[in-house]
C-alpha cells in the first residue's frame, strides 16, 4: 500500500512515499536541528494532495529531539487521516541500505552518534539479514573493540577512524527512502521513541526527605 515515511532520527530529515519495494518519490536534507521546521512542508510537497494509506516513521535511536518530532508528526497524521503508523529503527535502516548497495557486504555495525560522547551500536549481517548483538550505548573505544573486522557505517564512524584511520568506515545517514528495501517484519514496530541508552534523571533511592 502507498506508505509515507517519516526519517528525523538523525541530523538528515527526509520523506517519501514507497509502495511495497519501490520507491514513489522522496525529499531528504541535512538540517541538524531543524526538523520541527523542515518536516511538514516537506511532506505536503511530496504528497501534493494525495493520501497514503500507511505512516512509517524512525523511532531511532538518534537525536531525542529529531525521533520525538518525527513520532508526533506520524501519530498526528495518522490520526487525522484515519491511517495506521507503524516504526523502524535508524540503525536497522541504514544497515539494509548498506547491503542493499554493497551486496559483496556480509556483515557490519551501525554506529550512530549517541549522548555523552557515546554511540549507539548495533551489528547485522546481510543473509539472513539480521540484527546478531543487542542495540547498546557505548564509547567510541569499546565500539572499536567490539566491532572487529566488521564494515562500519553511520554518524559515528568519524569518531572511530579517529582512533584508527585504517579501518573500513563510512559516514552515512539514514534515508526515508531506504524503507523500501527492509523487510515487512522490520516495519512493525509501535511509533514510540528508541532511546538507547538509560534516562539521565535517576530516581533517589528512600523517597522523599521531609
Amino acid at each position: 500500500m502507498p506508505t509515507l515515511v517519516i526519517e528525523t532520527a538523525t541530523a538528515a530529515c527526509s520523506v517519501a512515499m514507497i509502495d511495497g519495494s519501490s520507491v514513489l518519490g522522496s525529499r531528504h536534507e541535512v538540517v541538524g536541528r531543524g526538523h520541527a521546521e523542515r518536516l511538514v512542508p516537506m511532506i505536503a510537497e511530496l504528497l501534493d494532495g494525495a493520501v497514503p494509506e500507511a505512516i512509517l516513521v524512525d523511532c531511532g535511536p538518534g537525536s531525542f529531539t529529531g525521533v520525538r518530532v518525527g513520532i508526533a508528526a506520524a501519530r498526528g497524521l495518522a490520526i487525522g487521516w484515519g491511517i495506521p503508523a507503524q516504526g523502524y529503527s535508524s540503525l536497522t535502516l541504514m544497515a539494509r541500505a548498506h547491503f542493499f548497495a554493497h551486496p559483496h557486504c556480509a556483515e557490519l555495525a551501525v554506529l550512530s552518534e549517541g549522548g555523552h560522547g557515546e554511540l549507539f551500536m548495533q551489528a547485522f549481517t546481510a543473509s539472513p539479514f539480521a540484527a546478531s548483538t543487542a542495540l547498546g550505548s557505548v564509547s567510541p573505544e569499546v565500539a572499536l573493540e567490539q566491532a572487529g573486522a566488521r564494515t562500519i557505517i553511520g554518524s559515528g564512524a568519524a569518531r572511530l577512524l579517529e582512533i584508527d584511520p585504517a579501518l573500513d568506515a563510512h559516514d552515512a545517514l539514514p534515508e526515508a527512502r531506504a524503507a523500501a528495501w527492509l523487510p515487512a517484519e522490520h516495519r512493525t514496530l509501535p511509533p514510540r521513541p528508541i532511546y538507547g541508552r538509560a534516562p539521565d534523571a535517576k530516581v533517589a533511592s528512600g523517597g522523599p526527605t521531609r
